[in-house]
């Protein structure tokens, strides 16, 4: 899979593509992107993904900010794992959102070359939203593609959304969020020194140098994977301000105890799957009040990841 950041001397021909910010890539993302992979690879012809970092709400001025489910490397890197044979990231600016929806098909299929265009039911690009499906259609038969529509992707009568999964997320609900997205939720960063408090108890905790831009979930203590190395080991983790010795601290810690692990970790990379949680965040009278509820965090892990 090949991760462009323009379309600046692409030059491709028969593709089939679809266009989205597609943040989570959650499983509605997931039917429309193999429903493309599959099109295409049957025609001999390469999948492509255009999508756009930042999200276009924030630079359109609807939301102030907004926490992502995934960043561009880590959203690539799952469509390629998914078969995507180009990922094309376009940094999102007033200008492009400007352009209406006849401009920037005219430059897509310039450089794409595109036969098939796949979209969601509800997906629209252009100024003021004009490329709408229908738009979309017809401009299709000007420049030489046919549009497919995918209509929307329920569960139980429930249609999933990145925002929908963003509030499971902040409410804790990893295991309901993982049902959305089709997999684990995931974070990863690399290893930074902390307090040291956890060696000094026994329990000696990983530091996570998360994104500032990532989702991060509810303060709290789950069961996660931890990833190092392409070796997966299960760990206890705690998102919060460590309330028992910090209760001052304004900024989140992510860090995990890795079970039955001994290494230096420092500057290496790790990554976290969010499985379950299991508790909120305390603050405990004692240092050994909290050591017994850390056993016990860790004892429900083992049984929570078997």
């Amino acid at each position: 899979m090949d991760h462009h950041r323009t379309l600046e001397g692409l030059s491709l021909e028969r593709s089939w593509l679809t266009v989205g910010v597609f943040d989570g890539l959650h499983r509605g993302h997931l039917e429309l992107v193999r429903r493309l992979v599959s099109g295409a690879h049957a025609a001999g012809a390469p999948a492509v993904v255009l999508t756009f970092f930042p999200h276009p709400s924030v630079v359109l001025g609807r939301q102030a900010d907004v926490a992502y489910l995934t960043l561009p490397d880590e959203k690539a890197a799952l469509l390629g794992d998914l078969g995507v044979d180009r990922v094309i990231t376009l940094p999102f600016t007033p200008e492009l959102a400007s352009q209406s929806a006849e401009a920037f098909m005219q430059a897509v299929t310039g450089s794409l070359g595109v036969q098939r265009l796949v979209i969601g039911y509800d997906f629209a690009l252009g100024r003021n939203r004009e490329g709408n499906t229908a738009r979309l259609t017809e401009l299709g038969q000007h420049f030489g593609y046919r549009t497919e529509v995918i209509p929307a992707f329920q569960v139980n009568g429930r249609v999933i959304s990145s925002s929908g999964i963003r509030a499971r997320l902040l409410a804790g609900q990893v295991a309901e969020a993982a049902e959305d997205l089709g997999r684990y939720y995931r974070v990863g960063g690399p290893v930074i020194h902390g307090d040291g408090r956890g060696r000094h108890i026994n329990v000696p905790t990983a530091n996570l140098a998360y994104p500032p831009e990532k989702l991060i979930p509810a303060n709290g203590i789950y069961a996660t994977w931890a990833w190092l190395d392409g070796q997966r080991i299960a760990g206890a983790t705690n998102i919060g301000i460590n309330p028992t010795f910090t209760p001052e601290r304004t900024s989140t810690s992510l860090e995990t105890h890795l079970l039955d692990f001994r290494g230096d970790l420092y500057g290496r990379e790790l990554s976290l799957e969010f499985v379950a949680r299991l508790r909120g965040e305390e603050k405990f009278a004692s240092v050994e009040a909290l050591l017994a509820q850390i056993q016990a965090d860790i004892d429900r892990t083992r049984e929570v990841l078997g």
